[in-house]
């Protein structure tokens, strides 16, 4: 018979699993079955709750104007790298020109 097992739990052991992914630097899979072990659930089912809290979590956290709000926020920020690195570009040029001016021998 299936046990049934209370949200709360199901979320305290998505934690957990996080946690000890974290601390271990390891695979969700392996953590899902270092905690299953401890929780005495099989590992199929710990790593089912992560996955469905994550998506709870991706979806509750975010709303639908965020996402385009950064994206124009990264969008403009590359553009002003790419202007900034032109610039830098022809500053590098110029400064070359004018070295190579200073080198010549002048005859005055």
């Amino acid at each position: 018979m299936a046990k049934r097992y209370s949200p709360e739990f199901k979320e305290r052991a998505s934690r957990m699993v996080e946690d000890h992914q974290r601390v271990h630097a390891c695979s969700k899979w392996r953590a899902a079955e270092a905690v299953a072990s401890k929780l005495g659930a099989s590992s199929h089912t710990v790593y089912g709750w992560l996955k469905r809290t994550r998506q709870v979590n991706d979806q509750s956290s975010t709303s639908d104007d965020e996402p385009a709000e950064a994206q124009k926020r990264i969008a403009a920020l590359e553009a002003e790298v790419l202007e900034l690195r032109r610039a830098n570009e022809i500053l590098k040029s110029a400064s070359a020109f004018f070295a190579k001016e200073l080198d010549r021998p002048t005859t005055r």
